[in-house]
């Protein structure tokens, strides 16, 4: 599909362009969070504890005296870190899984996909919860728990589409040809088979930082003092009637971004499907 459509589809979609401003907007605190936030999001001062929004702390303090806004602002950093290296380790495994199952078929996908079904056939989260609990607790665990319990959706939905595609007139010229496995994979069939594996991946990105979300309220995720949005929200549970803004603004935050990706992904269908 000629990339000038993809763009204009994108364009003349007010609900695509919301959701890339919010994702460009959380891309740039991720980024900049050490200059934009006003104070320390790691240490504050007990006689601060709890104050409310107001001009000198405009998220409030939770128990502890830390500036809310500064560390909802560095927990975009990684929730950014967690949803990205979540899915690239997703996307690995499912697409080379994937690729290989459809491809070769017989034994090859007889096995991987009844491990894929054994992994989507656990709850999610209580999958994450006891691999999460297995092992200590730190941000590249996280990562890549996330990313090994998203592999199998990938790896089924790469299949499917390489199924298709295998069987199609240009494959079966180029198998006719001469092409090895290797080139009819990387030069034919991958490429025909990207757009929805990518459309995926942008939605996963969003359920990869509500997964974060959810381990850290557990305490299974990041640990303390490092600023996470799922654990400020777990920190501020039992305050909510005396100080709901500490769990407020990093529980907008989560649902404002996943918002955010999932406009994107749904953008990104309706600019790919080819028969729009």
């Amino acid at each position: 599909m000629p990339a000038l459509l993809i763009r204009h589809r994108i364009a003349r979609s007010r609900w695509t362009i919301v959701g890339l401003a919010v994702v460009a907007v959380l891309v740039c605190i991720a980024l900049a969070a050490p200059w934009l936030a006003p104070r320390d999001p790691y240490h504050g001062a007990l006689p601060y504890g709890l104050r409310p929004p107001s001009a000198a702390y405009l998220f409030g303090t939770d128990a502890q005296g830390r500036d809310v806004l500064s560390r909802v602002l560095f927990g975009a950093r990684l929730s950014l870190a967690v949803g990205l290296g979540s899915q690239a380790i997703a996307l690995a495994v499912g697409l080379a899984l994937g690729l290989a199952a459809g491809y070769y078929g017989r034994w090859a996908d007889a096995l991987l996909m009844r491990v894929a079904d054994v992994t989507l056939a656990f709850p999610s989260l209580l999958l994450l919860i006891a691999i999460a609990a297995a092992v200590k607790p730190s941000l590249p665990v996280v990562c890549i728990v996330i990313g090994l319990v998203g592999w199998a959706g990938m790896a089924r939905l790469v299949r499917g589409q390489v199924l298709v595609v295998r069987t199609l007139d240009y494959v079966q010229a180029a198998r006719a040809l001469g092409a090895s496995d290797a080139r009819l994979v990387s030069r034919h069939i991958l490429p025909n088979v990207l757009a929805p594996v990518i459309i995926a991946a942008t939605l996963g990105v969003g359920g990869a930082i509500m997964a974060e979300a959810a381990l850290s309220f557990l305490g299974l995720g990041a640990q303390p003092p490092t600023p996470s949005w799922g654990a400020m929200v777990a920190e501020g549970r039992d305050l909510l009637r005396v100080a709901p803004w500490v769990s407020l603004f990093p529980g907008l935050a989560i649902g404002v971004v996943v918002m955010g990706l999932n406009l994107v992904g749904d953008g990104l269908r309706d600019a790919l499907d080819v028969r729009a």
